[in-house]
């Protein structure tokens, strides 16, 4: 029982210590994982990619197809955006 408490313990321990861009791949679906990880595969800021696409998969249930562009494939996605007023920018990569 101790052995279970010990591995319980070192693996909370290794996910509360690992990097950001781990945690959110970790958090993901595998569709998203793996829609992302294309979408994201040529980005200069591949963690930043990652975390915005993963929470915009995780709303919209959907990736455009390639590396970039081609948002019309999924309207959520292209439509959601960060701030309001003169600072709105789009959200997903």
């Amino acid at each position: 029982m101790k052995l279970e408490t010990a591995a319980t313990v070192a693996l909370l321990l290794v996910l509360l210590l690992a990097p950001p861009s781990l945690r959110v791949s970790m958090a993901g679906s595998a569709f998203c994982d793996g829609k992302c990880g294309v979408r994201c595969s040529k980005a200069s800021r591949h963690d930043d990619c990652l975390k915005y696409c993963g929470i915009c998969c995780a709303s919209c249930n959907c990736v455009p197809s390639g590396t970039a562009g081609h948002k019309d494939e999924c309207p959520c996605y292209r439509d959601m955006t960060t701030g309001h007023g003169n600072r709105t920018r789009p959200k997903c990569p």
